[in-house]
């Protein structure tokens, strides 16, 4: 018999390995299921987790730094405050700012934007932010609305260049009982510390879908917000896109040639909760592969258990011949393929399952709370991520894990001495 194993090669053992996880299917079921349902729980969270970090990735981009954010020193400070006596580039024309990072290959599009406290008079809400926008030039490079992909606008419009109108969020509308065609009184404070009251008049209503921007935000043109806080041709913010994300980095570096000593400038891949997210993506590789260990004790007990019932077998196939080696691989090879089987089930079952939702927006409020939302850049419904690279990975990580652990059992079945097995 050793002699027939060694002239089929390899080939022999992955022959006999594949027949015997069929001689108790009951068993090669359980370790399938075990394995498939680990994978499954792998692939599933991992594409939930990738797709949070999706939704993170773009609410910063749209709605805070865009791919690369430019600032003055002073700004970052106190940026909690919204301050705008600090302009970026300070002393430079904004036009001319403006055309020079737009010269930089690779840049997509150049916004100044301002955001500034506001005190509003005569509403339930206290308080709002003014957020001072191009919105014509906006929505060509971004969609606000990060659920249905669009400007986000559900009545009337948004305001118009240098106009005393405003567009507010559902939420804001709501709580404070706004409509189309009401003026908002509001105090804000300007560049030259100046209190400055304006009265402008809701032309539109919006949904981002962006709880901290639903329910806080009163957009207004960028234009008539400059000269409303005396800011003159200067900006708080200079945002700028790129073609691809991933030239942020070589943009920041030219734009620090371009623009003030002191300014700051952040590529999107340094927000703090981006930072974050990306620094816990190792944590969660852990707790994946927690879950595959508890999924591998149970291979690990069938292939023990299996090599105790058929410990006669293994005397025999010593006795005729075949090496401590040969006959580690028999076994590897069987608890290999359970592996394989266990993790292609999980896989599959993964894949249809982010497939799905990876159109379906998941209501990321119901299970946070919106309280919880609001503090993180975070859109309300956020998409499970699909990717057939990663589901391969988590495959072979699947296979890889199992294999690794039921190598422990196989080596044992060499260590039994032939005479004694044949004696039980």
């Amino acid at each position: 018999m050793g002699n027939n194993y060694r002239q089929g090669g390899m080939l022999t053992f992955i022959k006999v390995a594949f027949r015997n996880i069929f001689r108790n299917g009951r068993r090669t079921a359980f370790c399938v299921v075990a394995v498939g349902v680990a994978v499954f729980f792998i692939a599933f969270y991992s594409g939930f987790i990738d797709g949070m970090l999706n939704s993170m990735n773009e609410t910063v981009q749209i709605f805070e730094i865009g791919h690369v954010q430019g600032v003055s020193a002073q700004y970052e400070a106190e940026s909690e405050l919204m301050p705008v006596q600090y302009p970026v580039a300070e002393g430079k024309s904004l036009a001319a700012l403006t055309e020079q990072i737009r010269g930089i290959s690779g840049v997509k599009a150049v916004l100044p934007r301002i955001k500034a406290y506001a005190t509003l008079q005569e509403a339930s809400l206290k308080h709002a932010i003014l957020w001072g926008v191009r919105m014509t030039e906006e929505t060509k490079v971004n969609y606000f609305n990060l659920t249905d992909r669009g400007d986000g606008l559900l009545e009337g419009r948004y305001p118009a260049p240098l106009s005393n109108e405003c567009a507010v969020g559902l939420r804001f509308a709501e709580k404070t009982g706004l409509k189309i065609g009401d003026r908002i009184p509001l105090k804000t404070v300007s560049a030259q510390f100046s209190d400055k009251l304006w009265s402008p008049t809701v032309t539109g209503i919006f949904r981002f879908d962006f709880t901290a921007a639903d329910q806080d935000y009163i957009i207004v043109d960028f234009d008539r917000l400059q000269r409303l806080l005396v800011l003159d041709d200067e900006s708080q913010q200079i945002i700028v896109y790129a073609e691809d994300p991933e030239m942020s980095t070589r943009i920041a570096e030219q734009m620090k040639g371009i623009m003030g000593s002191d300014d700051r400038i952040t590529r999107w891949q340094d927000q703090l909760w981006i930072a974050m997210m990306v620094g816990y993506k190792p944590l969660f590789t852990v707790i994946f592969l927690i879950f595959l260990v508890v999924a591998c004790l149970l291979i690990v007990n069938t292939i023990t258990m299996i090599i105790h019932e058929r410990i006669k077998e293994i005397g025999m196939m010593g006795s005729l011949g075949m090496t401590r080696r040969e006959i580690v691989m028999t076994f590897f090879f069987e608890s290999l393929f359970l592996a394989m089987f266990g993790a292609t089930v999980g896989v599959l079952l993964g894949g249809i399952i982010t497939g799905i939702l990876q159109n379906t927006p998941i209501r990321w409020t119901a299970m946070m709370g919106e309280s919880a939302v609001a503090t993180m850049p975070l859109a309300n419904t956020i998409f499970v991520d699909f990717s057939f690279p990663r589901l391969c990975q988590n495959w072979l990580m699947g296979v890889v894990v199992t294999s690794i652990f039921t190598l422990f059992p196989s080596i044992k079945s060499a260590w039994v001495e032939p005479v004694e097995a044949l004696r039980r």
